[in-house]
């Protein structure tokens, strides 16, 4: 009995380094923020560049935090003209690659939030991709600039536009 325990042992331990050898993706994120709400506002979203360092394409295909009841993948898609968000099932991140997640594109939507965030607060956040592998990162609460500097101001007659 007490060889077959250690003869079933070395086995495990020797398939190991194997286990682990698998292209499996390697993520890192950069720059994770979230973008501070309005008072009283619901919802909120998610920015950051996830690079994959590794050999293998990955898809980003849940997040998940604490801080809100309901956390979905989003992008924004132009339909006839309208910018609309849609809720998307993954969010590829190719091999040697990496996928941006930035206001106007793909970012992570935290809905239905459990409390109020205040700037620098820092929101724990959970990546999980296709193959099983998770990425924990942490994100602060960043208040965005609303408004570009005059300088990016284009003059229309009588309207303004941003550029």
């Amino acid at each position: 009995m007490h060889r077959s325990i250690v003869f079933l042992t070395l086995l495990l331990l020797s398939t190991a380094p194997f286990a682990t050898f698998a292209a499996s993706p390697l993520l890192t994120v950069d720059d994770p923020y979230v973008r501070l709400a309005p008072p009283g506002a619901q919802t909120t979203g998610a920015f950051m560049l996830i690079k994959n360092s590794g050999s293998a394409d990955c898809k980003l295909v849940k997040a998940e935090s604490p801080v809100a009841k309901i956390v979905e993948l989003h992008n924004h898609v132009n339909e006839n003209g309208v910018m609309k968000m849609r809720q998307v099932q993954s969010i590829d991140v190719k091999a040697n690659g990496q996928a941006e997640l930035k206001p106007g594109g793909y970012h992570i939507m935290l809905i239905n939030m459990e409390k109020e965030l205040k700037e620098g607060d820092v929101v724990p956040i959970t990546l999980s991709c296709d193959d099983g592998s998770k990425t924990r990162i942490e994100a602060p609460v960043r208040k965005l600039q609303t408004t570009m500097p005059s300088k990016n101001m284009m003059d229309h007659g009588d309207r303004k536009s941003v550029v």
